[in-house]
C-alpha cells in the first residue's frame, strides 16, 4: 500500500484532534482534504495524467533492444553426386546476441503526439484545480447545512417553549373564565405541530451531520457558528460584466475545453501526417558463435551496421484518409463544445454574481423583518393583556418571528456560499477565500 505524504498524515491528525474542540470551516476543509475519497481519486487522476508527458517524450527518444539466443542443432546432410564434401550428421551448439538502436529523425506523428501530451498534462492540472474548488464548495455547503439544521432545532425548541407558555396561560384563563376553550385548543394544536417540527429538524440535523461525516470520515460534534462580526461585502469590482470577462480569461472549465480543442486540432495534423515518410537512424551490433556446422567446423561472427532507414506509406486501404476525416469531425465537435462552455461559464458567473448581490439585499431585508416581527410579537402580547388581541394572534406572531429568524440564518449561509461560487466561476477559489469566510465564525 502506498504511504500517504507527510502533509496528509499531519492533516489527518489535525483533523481528528480538531473535533475535541469547536471546529471551524478551515479545520473541516483540511480534514476533508485528507479523508474525502472523491478528492483522493482526483489526486490519483492528476498523477496519472502527468505521466502523459514522459510517454509522449519517449516517442522522440531512441529505442534500444537486446536479443540473445542459444540453440542446439542436430543437422544431417546428404550430398548428391560427387560433392567434395562428405555427407553425415553434425550436432553442435550455437549462440549469439545482438543490440539494435533506432533513433527517430523525422516522424511528424510522434512530435505531434508529444505536443498533445503537454496539453493533456495541462488538462489534468486544471481538472485537479476544479476538484480542489469542488471540495471547498462541498465542504462549505455541508458545513453550513449542519449549522442551519442545528439552528432549526434550537428555534424549534425555543418556539415549543414559548408556545408551551401560551398553552399554560390559555388553560389558566379558561379556568378563571377569562378565555374560551378554543384558545386552549389553538395553543395545544400549535404546540403539537411544533413538536412534530422539532422531531423533523432533529432528523434533518442527523442527516446533515452524516453528510459531513462522509467528507471528513468522522462524526462532527462542535462546529463554530456565525458570529456578530459577520459582514455583508458586495463583490469587488461591483460590475457583473467585469467578472464575466475575468471568467472568460481564467475559468478552469474553459482552460480544459480550450486544451481539448487544441488537442483535436493536433489530431487532425497527426492523422494527415500518416501520408508522410518517416526517417530513422538505425544501428545494429550482433555476435554469434557456433562450435560446429555443415562442414564440421565452428564459426565466430561479429556484425556491425549503421544507417538511415526511410519508410514511405503508399496505400493502406483508405484508413489514413478515413482517420483524417474523423479527426476533422472531432475538431469541429471540440470547437462547438468550447463555445458552449464559454457561454455556460458566462451564465454561471452572472448567476453567482447576482446570488451575492441579491443575497446581501435579502439578508438586510430579513434583518429588518426580524426587528419588525419582534415588535409585532411584543405588541400582540401587550394587546392580549389589554384584550384587543387574541391568543391566536400571539401564536401567529411567534410563528412569524421564528420563521423569519430561520429564513435569516438560511439567507446568511446562502450568501456565503454564493461568494465562494463567484470565486470558483472565475477560477480564483482557494483556501485563502475560505479563510476569509472562516473569520466570520466564532
Amino acid at each position: 500500500m502506498k504511504p500517504k505524504p507527510l502533509s496528509l498524515l499531519l492533516a489527518t491528525l489535525l483533523g481528528a484532534s480538531s473535533w475535541a474542540h469547536a471546529a471551524d470551516l478551515l479545520d473541516t476543509f483540511r480534514a476533508a482534504q485528507a479523508n474525502d475519497p472523491v478528492f483522493a481519486a482526483a489526486r490519483a487522476t492528476l498523477q496519472a495524467g502527468q505521466e502523459k508527458l514522459p510517454q509522449g517524450r519517449s516517442l522522440l527518444m531512441p529505442s534500444i533492444s537486446l536479443n540473445a539466443n542459444s540453440t542446439f542443432n542436430d543437422q544431417t546432410t546428404q550430398y548428391q553426386g560427387t560433392a567434395p564434401f562428405p555427407s553425415g550428421n553434425n550436432r553442435y551448439n550455437s549462440h549469439g546476441y545482438g543490440v539494435s538502436l533506432t533513433q527517430p529523425l523525422f516522424r511528424q506523428q510522434n512530435w505531434l503526439s508529444y505536443t498533445e501530451a503537454e496539453l493533456q498534462v495541462a488538462q489534468a492540472a486544471a481538472q485537479f484545480r476544479i476538484a480542489e474548488q469542488d471540495l471547498i464548495l462541498r465542504v462549505a455547503q455541508a458545513y453550513f447545512d449542519v449549522l442551519i439544521a442545528h439552528d432549526s432545532v434550537q428555534l424549534a425548541e425555543a418556539q415549543k417553549t414559548a408556545i408551551s407558555e401560551q398553552l399554560e396561560q390559555a388553560k389558566r384563563n379558561f379556568e378563571v373564565g377569562s378565555a374560551t376553550i378554543t384558545d386552549t385548543h389553538e395553543a395545544q394544536a400549535r404546540y403539537d405541530l411544533t413538536v412534530a417540527q422539532e422531531i423533523a429538524a432533529q432528523n434533518t440535523l442527523e442527516i446533515k451531520k452524516r453528510t459531513l461525516q462522509q467528507l471528513i470520515n468522522t462524526m462532527p460534534k462542535n462546529l463554530k457558528h456565525l458570529g456578530k462580526e459577520f459582514k455583508l461585502e458586495p463583490p469587488q469590482p461591483a460590475d457583473m460584466e467585469k467578472w464575466v470577462d475575468d471568467a472568460q480569461l481564467n475559468s478552469l472549465q474553459l482552460a480544459i475545453a480550450q486544451a481539448g480543442m487544441e488537442i483535436a486540432e493536433k489530431e487532425v495534423a497527426r492523422n494527415r501526417g500518416g501520408h508522410y515518410p518517416t526517417a530513422d537512424l538505425v544501428a545494429n551490433y550482433s555476435n554469434s558463435n557456433a562450435n560446429g556446422g555443415s562442414f564440421g567446423v565452428g564459426s565466430d561472427n561479429t556484425n556491425k551496421s549503421i544507417g538511415v532507414q526511410l519508410n514511405m506509406p503508399l496505400f493502406q486501404g483508405g484508413a489514413i484518409n478515413s482517420k483524417w476525416r474523423e479527426a476533422e469531425a472531432n475538431h469541429e465537435r471540440a470547437k462547438q463544445e468550447l463555445e458552449d462552455i464559454r457561454r455556460s461559464v458566462a451564465l454561471q458567473t452572472r448567476q453567482a454574481y447576482l446570488g451575492v448581490v441579491s443575497g446581501i439585499a435579502q439578508v438586510k431585508a430579513l434583518q429588518q423583518a426580524l426587528i419588525s416581527s419582534e415588535s409585532v410579537l411584543e405588541a400582540s402580547k401587550l394587546g392580549q393583556d389589554v384584550g384587543v388581541r387574541t391568543n391566536l394572534d400571539v401564536l401567529n406572531a411567534q410563528q412569524q418571528l421564528y420563521s423569519t429568524r430561520r429564513d435569516l440564518y438560511q439567507a446568511e449561509y446562502d450568501y456565503l456560499i454564493s461568494q465562494l461560487r463567484l470565486k470558483a466561476a472565475v477560477g480564483s477559489l482557494g483556501e485563502d477565500e475560505l479563510a476569509k469566510i472562516n473569520q466570520a465564525l466564532h
